[in-house]
């Protein structure tokens, strides 16, 4: 195909009308589009005559972009009125002679104080609604350093002056203090309202059946407790304090709390495991940890006992839950075990008479079940019996020691002997007459038996 030069012409004209048609649009759609608006500020917001309430109200539905751009017009608010501020004490310092320049120096500093008043009023609701964190600290900042270089330019007059009238001033002092009387007031209603709470909780699962006293205590401290919590946000909250910091620093610092306190979240879980599975109770005689005595308390972390001797043991919960547990005075009745033994001269049936007799006599021995008291070994030198009357779990030891003492006396009655071990030693001398050396009888040998001393002074059994 051959091109010819007009053609080629007509076909770059044609093609660049095109580029041209299609161009145009797009240029007209530009043109059309308005420049991007910059953030207004209701001049209303910017009048100093508005209160800072109500000015802390009005902010409440501004963006952050409206919050920063109102912050700029209220710090150039405070900027003119400090410029009037140093002017008249520029002025005052110098001896000038006007009239009324002392009273219109206080005017401008009152009109100074609510100017930055009203800027932080704006500058920490810009904070709360997720500012720019760094403008919000040049707020700050700038803040800090003019009310620091006027109390460090002012003279000791000006400052007692200040004081007073912040002292008095109820936005100052007053206000500080109605604050704090509203803080005390509302912690003293809040604890009452938590004992009231605590006393309702502990009648609540008092009727829960089967609720150890431990779980008890433990429910009604952690109701208490949460009162307190929820109580003290909400007073907080209606002071104004912003608490969802709070609720941050609680879960950054969990973690490390946790990790920290390794040990004692293990006696915490398994405080909560005593308290569930109930292998003990408050008042139950227990052997745990290798040491016996009555529960006295038991806490999150630590279960406390007292010894029979009157001794206050505090054992780590993990120690206890993780160890075996020996609850003496679980069951409501208990099988006393003796051991008493007669020789073998003495007869069987008369002393299971005595021991019968004596047994079924004493008040605290229980019917049912039967005691027990039979022939239960043959030792090298006693016939032994095995005495096992039941009763309850509070007279166990005034049945254990009774039968001791009573069994003890009715055999010494009834010619009934109680053998003990014994061991005789016959010594023989030589015929010379020369001392022979002593020789060590082996102690509680059993039986009667007899040893002699040679010349040597080895014993022979002497038949």
């Amino acid at each position: 195909m051959t091109w010819r030069l007009p053609d080629f012409l007509k076909m770059f004209m044609a093609l660049l009308c095109g580029a041209l048609l299609l161009a145009a649009p797009a240029h007209a759609q530009d043109a059309e589009t308005p420049p991007e608006e910059s953030v207004s500020v209701p001049q209303d917001l910017t009048d100093e005559t508005i209160s800072n309430d109500e000015l802390s109200l009005r902010v409440l539905p501004l963006t952050v972009e409206d919050l920063t751009a109102l912050a700029a017009e209220w710090q150039a608010i405070a900027k003119e009125r400090t410029v009037e501020v140093v002017g008249q004490q520029l002025a005052l310092d110098a001896g000038e002679d006007a009239p009324n320049l002392k009273s219109d120096l206080e005017t401008a500093r009152a009109e100074r104080r609510a100017a930055f008043a009203k800027l932080d009023t704006v500058v920490n609701a810009l904070a709360a609604k997720g500012g720019d964190q760094a403008a919000v600290d040049q707020y700050r900042a700038y803040i800090s350093a003019v009310s620091t270089g006027e109390a460090q330019s002012s003279d000791w007059g000006t400052l007692l002056s200040e004081g007073v009238r912040w002292a008095t001033s109820p936005t100052g002092g007053l206000h500080l203090l109605i604050q704090i009387g509203v803080i005390v007031l509302a912690l003293l209603v809040l604890f009452v309202v938590a004992r009231m709470v605590r006393g309702g909780a502990t009648r609540m699962v008092g009727r829960v059946p089967k609720l150890s006293k431990l779980l008890q205590s433990f429910i009604v401290m952690v109701v208490y407790w949460l009162t307190i919590a929820i109580g003290l946000m909400i007073v907080l909250s209606a002071l104004g304090v912003n608490i969802t910091p709070m609720f941050a620093l609680i879960g950054g610092a969990s973690f490390i709390i946790a990790f920290a306190m390794q040990d004692t979240l293990g006696n915490l879980a398994a405080g909560l495991m005593i308290m569930i599975n109930r292998p003990f109770d408050e008042g139950d005689y227990v052997t745990v940890a290798g040491t016996g005595g009555t529960v006295k308390s038991v806490s999150i972390v630590s279960t406390t006992i007292t010894t029979p001797d009157n001794q206050v043991i505090v054992i780590p919960n993990s120690k206890v839950w993780g160890d075996i547990i020996t609850n003496v005075t679980a069951s409501d009745t208990r099988r006393v075990d003796l051991v008493f033994g007669i020789g073998y001269d003495d007869s069987i049936e008369e002393a299971q008479r005595v021991m019968e007799g004596v047994v079924a006599a004493h008040p605290a021995v229980l019917s049912e079940p039967a005691p027990v008291i039979r022939v239960n070994e043959l030792a090298d030198s006693s016939v032994n019996f095995v005495c096992r009357p039941w009763t309850t779990r509070d007279d166990y030891w005034t049945v254990y020691w009774d039968l001791t003492r009573q069994i003890k006396e009715a055999f010494d009655a009834n010619g009934i002997s109680i053998p003990f071990p014994q061991t005789d030693l016959h010594v023989k001398m030589p015929s010379s007459g020369l001392p022979v050396a002593p020789v060590s009888a082996p102690s509680e040998q059993p039986g009667n038996s007899t040893y002699a001393a040679n010349d040597e002074g080895v014993g022979d059994d002497d038949q």
